[in-house]
């Protein structure tokens, strides 16, 4: 009536419309929750089934193992409390510090892939005749399944029939029987386990590659830079993320590499090459006994040195980049 009675053009009724039109446009105070914090729910929701899995399938059992390590248990009767009984008996075992001593060689060595998958990638980040036929090669060990590795380098380490037997008789005149010689059985399985894991660097570092800003690299060159000062200060600083990824992955591979020691040597000859996490395994679940508590202490050492060295990398990695 107000809008007809004082005409279209009249200022009161302008004013009018405008305020309708607001009002109209927003939403009302007693509106639901979820409208009112859409924007902030969102993100948790979609969060939420990923955080509920690393809730339940990493956080929950580490704690349950820091738990269980301060009991004795077979795994099915009832739980002793015996406190740190479980440390201060593998502080004493000669067998914890063997597979340590195999771990730290393992780290130390294992980090041999991240050098040599970045040269691997910058050789086949380039178009020649046949690279695709090179890339299928070197992509192989990476997409084969670790008890296949191992069988295929038992054979290879094998005397009387395996390659490296016949090489080394070729050469020293006598053959060198890898896996049942103590000092050299852990470096035997270990260039086995640097065959897959060198092919898992090498597709990080070509993706990494091809994200390269190739204006960075065609100024560089034009200051002069080629090369080995070319490939550390303009290449390398780009392919970072790579390479924190690649040394993360690469640590906690050394640290349990359970798979080619069961496979290859189950642990011998006379436990000269136990990883801790065979360790734990031959421990708690094998035919020399359920102690799932022992075991459980050995996974709560081998869990600490993981986290020691992840937490270094992580740090010097935000350091990084709030000095950049």
């Amino acid at each position: 009536m107000l809008w007809v009675s004082l005409g279209p053009r009249h200022p009161v009724a302008v004013s009018l419309f405008i305020r309708g039109a607001a009002m109209s446009n927003t939403v009302p105070s007693s509106s639901g929750f979820w409208k009112r914090n859409q924007q902030t729910l969102a993100p948790f929701l979609f969060l939420a089934p990923g955080m509920l899995m690393f809730l339940i399938y990493v956080l929950v059992p580490i704690f349950e193992s820091i738990w269980i390590s301060f009991h004795d248990w077979d795994g099915l009767g009832a739980m002793t409390w015996i406190g740190f009984g479980n440390y201060a008996e593998l502080m004493d075992d000669d067998s914890f510090y063997t597979s340590l001593y195999n771990n730290v060689i393992w780290l130390v060595l294992y980090l041999l892939s991240i050098p040599a998958g970045l040269a691997v990638a910058l050789f086949l980040n380039q178009t020649v005749t046949g690279i695709r036929l090179y890339k299928s090669l070197f992509f192989f060990p990476f997409v084969i399944s670790q008890v296949v590795v191992g069988l295929m380098f038992t054979w290879f380490y094998a005397p009387d029939f395996g390659l490296f037997a016949k090489l080394t008789e070729v050469l020293f005149g006598e053959q060198i029987a890898v896996l049942a010689d103590e000092r050299y059985v852990t470096y035997g399985i270990i260039i086995a386990g640097l065959w897959p894991q060198t092919a898992y660097c090498m597709i990080l570092y070509l993706t990494g590659l091809n994200n390269i800003n190739p204006e960075q690299v065609e100024a560089a060159r034009m200051d002069g830079a080629k090369g080995l000062k070319l490939l550390w200060y303009v290449i390398l600083p780009q392919l970072a993320p790579a390479t924190f990824i690649a040394m993360v992955v690469t640590v906690i591979g050394s640290l349990r590499s359970f798979d080619l020691v069961s496979i290859m040597t189950a642990g011998g000859p006379y436990g000269s090459s136990q990883v801790l996490s065979y360790f734990m395994y031959e421990q708690a679940l094998s035919e020399y006994g359920f102690r799932m508590g022992y075991g459980a202490s050995i996974a709560v050492v081998l869990f600490l040195i993981m986290m020691v060295f992840i937490s270094l990398f992580i740090v010097r990695m935000l350091a990084q980049e709030r000095n950049a």
